[in-house]
C-alpha cells in the first residue's frame, strides 16, 4: 500500500476466502439441480454466480420471473442441503483465524461481506468460533445487490465507520475481486478455487494460496494500520 494510505479495515468474503466452502457448494448445486430435474455445468454456474446473492442465483437458473417468496424458498432449500455436506468436514481457509486475530492485534477492524444468507452466516459463525468476533457482517440477504457491484463491501465499510479507499478486501472469486475494484478498494486474491491469473486487477496487492502464507510473508507488517 501506499504510504500515505493507511490501512484501517479487512473485510473478507466468506465462502472460498474464510472457509473452504466451494467444493460443497459445487456439491449442493448437483443435488438441488437433480431435485428439480433440472442438468447443469456446474462449473459453468460457480463461474455464473459466485458472489451473487442467492435470488439472483435462482433467477439466474429458474428464470427471472421468480417472486422475492419463490426466490427465498429455493435458497433456503439449496443452502439447507450444502450446510449438511459442509458441516461433516467444514474447515477454514488454512490459517484464517490465526490472521484475523494478528490484524485485530495490530488495530486493524475487521468486517465480512457475504452473498451467503444469514443462516450460512450464522453456520460459519458457529463453527469458525472467532474470538473476537468480526465487528459487522454483511449478508446477501440483506437487500443489496449481489458482487460484482460493490454495494455489500461498501455497506461494510460504512458500518465499521472506515473510508473505502482505507479497507482491504480478501476475496475468492472473479466477481468480489471486480467488486472490490469497482467499491475503490484494494484486494487480496484467496487462490482458494482460482488462479493468480483470474483473480489479478491493478488493485490487487497480494495473490496466496492462504493465509498461512500471508503470515509467513509478514504482510500485516508491510501495512501502515492507523493505530501502529
Amino acid at each position: 500500500m501506499q504510504n500515505d494510505a493507511k490501512a484501517q479495515a479487512l473485510i473478507f468474503d466468506m465462502d472460498g476466502t474464510m472457509i473452504h466452502s466451494m467444493p460443497w457448494h459445487a456439491k449442493s448445486w448437483v443435488v438441488f439441480a437433480g431435485n428439480h430435474g433440472i442438468t447443469i455445468n456446474v462449473g459453468d454456474l460457480l463461474a455464473r454466480t459466485s458472489g451473487r446473492t442467492g435470488a439472483e442465483c435462482m433467477r439466474l437458473l429458474f428464470g427471472s420471473d421468480l417472486s422475492d417468496a419463490e426466490c427465498e424458498a429455493l435458497v433456503h432449500e439449496k443452502e439447507g442441503i450444502y450446510r449438511d455436506l459442509f458441516g461433516n468436514h467444514f474447515a477454514e481457509v488454512a490459517g484464517f483465524k490465526a490472521f484475523a486475530n494478528a490484524a485485530v492485534a495490530r488495530g486493524l477492524k475487521i468486517a465480512v461481506g457475504t452473498a451467503g444468507d444469514r443462516h450460512n452466516i450464522e453456520f460459519t459463525m458457529a463453527h469458525l468460533k472467532m474470538d473476537p468476533l468480526p465487528l459487522a457482517i454483511v449478508g446477501g440477504d440483506e437487500g443489496f445487490t449481489g458482487k460484482p457491484t460493490p454495494a455489500i463491501f461498501l455497506e461494510a465499510a460504512r458500518r465499521i465507520g472506515v473510508d473505502p479507499a482505507r479497507c482491504i478486501v480478501f476475496e475468492d472469486a472473479p466477481f468480489g475481486i471486480e467488486a472490490a475494484r469497482r467499491g475503490g478498494m484494494q484486494a487480496v486474491a484467496v487462490c482458494s478455487s482460482h488462479t493468480a491469473a483470474e483473480l489479478a486487477g491493478p488493485h490487487v496487492i497480494a495473490a496466496v494460496r492462504d493465509y498461512e502464507e500471508l503470515t509467513q510473508s509478514h504482510f500485516l507488517e508491510t501495512l501502515h494500520a492507523a493505530t501502529a
